[in-house]
């Protein structure tokens, strides 16, 4: 297919996949606790699959921007999706032979978690070349990526409680599969030239593994990501165990898992609309403005979840929360685009993506035992109390005081 100077086809391709692959990933984080529940009927062991399947991301993260130098970006996320559609075949074939245990859960969960950060990683790199060769707005671009990334966590959950109350958790994983495939066929068709960088790098760093290191070098080199990254690291830790864990046992301990999908659908919807938003909201704010709305509105919002109100506040809260922090994903994608070089940006994305997965195992698995010690609403309480802590702390931190 032919295409003229300008075209937007490769930011069509590029997004189609980015869509397809959060709804599929959004089922996912449903599905899999739910059926861990099912099966054993123990939050502790629901925390222990979340975490343990957090590990090798951890483990891979780190090797996804050599791996994007090496072999190009497109190759790595159509890699990426295709196995983790494979990986999600195993759970309906399984129930299918009665063989389906706690333990194979756990496996396929670790398995399939090895290529979610490659996918991510390289979908992120295509931003910026893409946003080249289409002449469009780096920053438009950044907000509408998250926004429809963000639009796949509002249909994913729903979708995902609705497949598990019609035909079950297991069989949902055959909705997961096509959808993988069908992010991996949509990258396949964007033409290798548009997804080249402005700054290629040399064949000396094509070929190296000597850059392993490279992007938490410049990480930790900048006074202002370091410290934002840290906070948000702590801020995940603290927060996505609420999404697999805490709400999950709160709404299947009621038996509603409908509205367990509409919570996190609302959380995401209101980050939707401000990460959609962006593009016009970086030019009337600074970014000082941006991190603080971004960290004092979600730890309110996560506050007032924490309270287990009735479904519409807690609706309300989820909106909050969500409103809050839709920015500040685009926000830091174009810090670290306009900061660092574009063939340096694999690594940089990779580190990035490495150091959101280190903390958060450790806190499911805490999590996950704090709810059978000492109950969800003290759990969840203590959680949102910290999340706020974190969040005053960061934003009276020097390098982000002084970020213009």
């Amino acid at each position: 297919m032919k295409q003229a100077p300008g075209s937007k086809v490769p930011i069509f391709y590029l997004q189609i996949s980015n869509f397809f692959s959060g709804v599929s990933n959004s089922v996912v984080m449903i599905t899999i606790p739910w059926i861990t529940l099912e099966i054993t009927d123990s939050p502790a062991f629901a925390g222990l699959v979340v975490a343990l399947s957090a590990i090798p991301s951890l483990l891979v993260a780190p090797f996804g921007g050599v791996l994007i130098t090496r072999f190009g970006s497109k190759a790595v996320s159509i890699f990426a999706d295709l196995l983790s559609a494979l990986s999600v075949v195993a759970f309906p074939l399984l129930a299918i032979t009665g063989n389906l245990t706690g333990a194979s859960i756990l496996f396929f969960a670790l398995l399939g978690a090895i290529f979610d950060p490659l996918g991510y990683t390289a979908r992120k790199t295509m931003i910026q070349p893409a946003s080249e060769k289409a002449k469009f707005d780096i920053h438009r671009l950044n907000g509408i990526h998250e926004g429809l990334l963000g639009t796949s966590w509002i249909i994913g959950p729903a979708l995902g409680a609705w497949l598990v109350a019609l035909v079950g958790a297991a069989n949902s994983f055959w909705v997961v599969c096509g959808f993988f495939v069908i992010a991996a066929l949509a990258i396949a068709l964007v033409r290798s030239s548009d997804l080249q960088t402005s700054t290629p790098a040399s064949s000396e760093e094509r070929s190296s593994f000597s850059n392993l290191t490279l992007g938490f070098r410049r990480i930790c080199e900048d006074r202002f990501l370091r410290t934002l990254i840290l906070a948000v690291l702590v801020i995940a830790a603290i927060y996505l165990p609420t999404e697999s864990i805490i709400l999950p046992t709160h709404f299947e301990s009621i038996n509603k898992p409908l509205d367990l999908g509409i919570v996190i659908s609302a959380l995401a919807a209101g980050s939707t609309i401000s990460a959609f938003a962006y593009g016009w909201l970086v030019q009337r704010m600074s970014g000082k403005v941006l991190i603080r709305i971004a960290f004092i509105g979600a730890s309110l919002g996560t506050l007032g979840m924490a309270f287990l109100p009735g479904f519409g506040l807690m609706i309300l809260f989820a909106v909050i929360l969500g409103l809050s922090w839709g920015p500040f994903t685009p926000f830091l994608t174009s810090k670290i685009q306009s900061r660092f070089p574009s063939h340096e940006h694999p690594m940089v994305f990779s580190a990035q993506t490495s150091v959101f997965y280190a903390a958060p195992p450790i806190g499911m698995l805490l999590v996950g035992f704090g709810v059978e010690a000492f109950g969800l609403s003290p759990t969840y309480l203590f959680l949102a109390v910290t999340m706020l802590i974190v969040s005053a702390l960061a934003l009276v931190s020097r390098p982000i005081r002084t970020e213009s």
